[in-house]
């Protein structure tokens, strides 16, 4: 079974704030970045109880781990139903916290 991924507008400006920033250093690494993120849907789509809880007291609320280069990305999603996985948030590894 296949899951739907949606992203709400916060998620969506997310990944606009961290493409643009990684494009104003390096337009390379910029398509790179997009291309793992679009390749780590895939195994959202298929396997999100695989990755790991955000918080212990909600098993739908969870986060994914997306390895580029020396750190990586973030993406804040939940398994809304059988069918649906929606991103809220994406941030750098680095970042303190989602925005």
């Amino acid at each position: 079974m296949s899951f739907r991924v949606r992203f709400t507008k916060v998620a969506k400006d997310d990944l606009k704030r961290l493409y643009g920033s990684l494009l104003d250093h390096d337009q390379l690494a910029a398509r790179r970045a997009i291309k793992i993120i679009e390749q780590s849907l895939k195994l959202l789509r298929d396997f999100p109880f695989a990755c790991r809880k955000a918080t212990p007291d909600n098993p739908f609320l969870r986060e994914m781990l997306i390895s580029f280069g020396a750190s990586g990305y973030v993406l804040m999603f939940e398994i809304e139903d059988k069918d649906t996985v929606t991103i809220l948030a994406v941030r750098h590894q680095r970042e303190e916290d989602y925005h």
